[in-house]
């Protein structure tokens, strides 16, 4: 049975492929990438290269090239899942047991992102190309974001003027529409109705890059409304364990040693904007220790930028509390 591929992306998001290939190999940094000697032949100049980055090894002089599991199997002549075995032991996971639900979680998972990535592309085309987006374009632009950077996040804007339910029904089955967060039942309109309807949406994605849920910001005046609001939790989706912008933000990691922990999805873009793109936002949750376990894997400091208001420097001072509690040696 294969494993999903989720459990195999935690044990590569957890483990740099220098971290690996360091315990075999003596690696040097060079530039964005390490080099050492061959571990597949004998051999007096460097010709092996390890990129972080990009998540791979590459021998230049046998052309052997893969990622940490390849480079377990070779090295230690192990089959893929003693490999993995050993792996998500480095990692400090579990082992993974295998049952019956694996089989329908893995499917279920396609579909949820599927619908997911669907909804995304719709409704950012919306905001490019909707009469009815005016007031989100306008509202970006004040906050001197253009096309770079709504194309960079796939921002996008939920229009009224399309039952996108009723769409999605055609292709997907209506269980897993409603898994999937995006609407609610209205009783006395007797449909389901979006529920970032008129709202900015920003995606959210886990750490291999697919989208896994939604923040959204209200664009008029109604005070009845949270200004933000993020999908519910699903069996994907889980704010305490992810971080904004952690997918783009890990891929830094090997250049930098430090990470921005601001507070909000427009922290995030305005500050990738000027150029500073190793930056995460916590989802409008207090601070868990999840999120600093997987911040620790990649960087070695975190620099907390919250609001200057009072709500901001009591939220960063518990924010800097968990961490240290977090982080402190037994």
């Amino acid at each position: 049975m294969k494993y999903p591929k989720e459990y195999l992306d935690e044990i590569k998001t957890r483990l740099k492929v220098s971290t690996v290939v360091s315990k075999t190999v003596k690696l040097k940094k060079r530039g964005k990438e390490f080099v050492g000697l061959s571990p597949f032949k004998t051999e007096k100049t460097p010709s092996f290269t390890v990129n972080d980055e990009k998540e791979f090894y590459h021998c230049f002089s046998t052309s052997e090239h893969g990622n940490i599991f390849d480079f377990v199997m070779k090295t230690q002549n192990l089959r893929f899942g003693e490999a993995v075995k050993m792996l998500s032991n480095l990692a400090g996971m579990q082992p993974y047991t295998f049952s019956k639900q694996d089989v329908e979680r893995e499917n279920k998972w396609k579909i949820y992102k599927s619908i997911y990535q669907n909804f995304s592309d719709f409704y950012k085309n919306e905001l490019f190309k909707n009469e009815k987006s005016v007031k989100a374009k306008n509202y970006l632009k004040e906050r001197g974001l253009s096309g770079v950077e709504v194309n960079n996040f796939n921002l996008g804007f939920v229009t009224e003027d399309l039952d996108y339910y009723e769409v999605l029904k055609k292709d997907y089955d209506e269980e897993n529409i409603k898994d999937t967060g995006l609407f609610y039942y209205d009783e006395k309109k007797k449909k389901h109705i979006s529920r970032f309807r008129k709202r900015i949406i920003f995606p959210i994605n886990n750490i291999s890059g697919n989208i896994i849920g939604f923040g959204g910001r209200i664009i008029d005046d109604n005070k009845n409304l949270a200004k933000y609001i993020n999908s519910p939790e699903t069996l994907f989706f889980k704010k305490g364990s992810n971080l904004y912008n952690l997918d783009k933000a890990r891929k830094l990691s090997n250049k930098l040693e430090y990470v921005y922990l601001v507070e909000g999805y427009m922290d995030v873009i305005g500050l990738s904007k000027n150029g500073i793109e190793n930056t995460v936002a916590n989802l409008g949750t207090a601070l868990t220790n999840k999120q600093i376990q997987i911040l620790n894997q990649f960087y070695n400091h975190i620099i907390i930028c919250f609001d200057g208001d009072q709500s901001g420097y009591k939220a960063a001072l518990r924010a800097a509390e968990n961490i240290i509690d977090e982080l402190k040696p037994d």
